[in-house]
């Protein structure tokens, strides 16, 4: 316990619990879209994170797999929508599923435009070495070539520009439950359809195992190295 940077667990910390709800709130808000305003009546179109919250899934598994290094999934509490009440229900599955991920690219999007600014004017150094998937293991920005006052700047930027990545990337995934099975489900021919729909009891024994077997930090790594490079960040040899 002595070797956690509890500064570091409060930032990354705040950050997941808003992508978290902007993520879920986005669900809610495009399925009104759609015709179904279930989010609406639960209290679900919130920042507030405490209407998002699963005391496991956001509490627990995260804050075990941040001191762990363990990969533990995370999750709030998912979105309730009545599919009956969607018009076009086909494009509102799709809309609706992708909301979450799109949520999360745009979080990260604005954390970038705002680091870049901060990077061309001066006020930022960029330092290769980015957090991993689940422990945030370093910053974007070296914690000695800027000033002190900017430094909670940088790690907040820093988690908030690659959680917030990493939260859509694997959201993406065509694995049950997550949003990408969604929207896979509604591209298959009917057949397919159905044969997929079959793995759904077993998906998070699917994910711990591509978890475990590095499949997304296979995809993640190459993304990470491609925002380190738009940075301008450069590595310590």
């Amino acid at each position: 316990m002595e070797n956690i940077d509890f500064g570091n667990l409060i930032i990354w910390f705040i950050v997941l619990l808003f992508s978290l709800s902007f993520h879920e709130a986005a669900h809610a808000w495009t399925s009104e879209r759609f015709g179904d305003s279930t989010g609406r009546y639960q209290g679900r179109i919130t920042l507030n994170p405490m209407a998002h919250i699963d005391p496991v899934g956001t509490l627990v598994f995260p804050i075990l797999g941040f001191i762990t290094g363990f990969p533990l999934l995370g999750w709030a509490k998912p979105v309730q929508t009545n599919p009956l009440l969607w018009r076009d229900k086909t494009k509102a599955n799709i809309c609706v599923s992708a909301a979450g991920p799109i949520s999360n690219f745009i979080l990260a999007s604005v954390a970038f435009i705002i680091i870049k600014a901060l990077i061309i004017g001066g006020l930022l150094f960029p330092i290769g070495g980015f957090f991993t998937l689940v422990v945030p293991a370093g910053a974007v920005f070296s914690e000695v070539a800027q000033p002190a006052y900017l430094e909670p700047l940088a790690k907040f930027l820093s988690v908030m520009l690659m959680l917030n990545i990493a939260l859509g990337v694997f959201n993406l995934i065509p694995v049950p439950p997550l949003d990408g099975s969604h929207v896979l489900e509604e591209l298959l021919p009917p057949g397919m359809s159905a044969a997929y729909e079959q793995i759904r009891p077993y998906g998070f024994i699917l994910l711990y195992a591509l978890l475990l077997l590095g499949v997304f930090t296979a995809i993640f790594n190459p993304i990470s190295g491609l925002i380190e490079m738009l940075l301008g960040a450069r590595r310590f040899r």
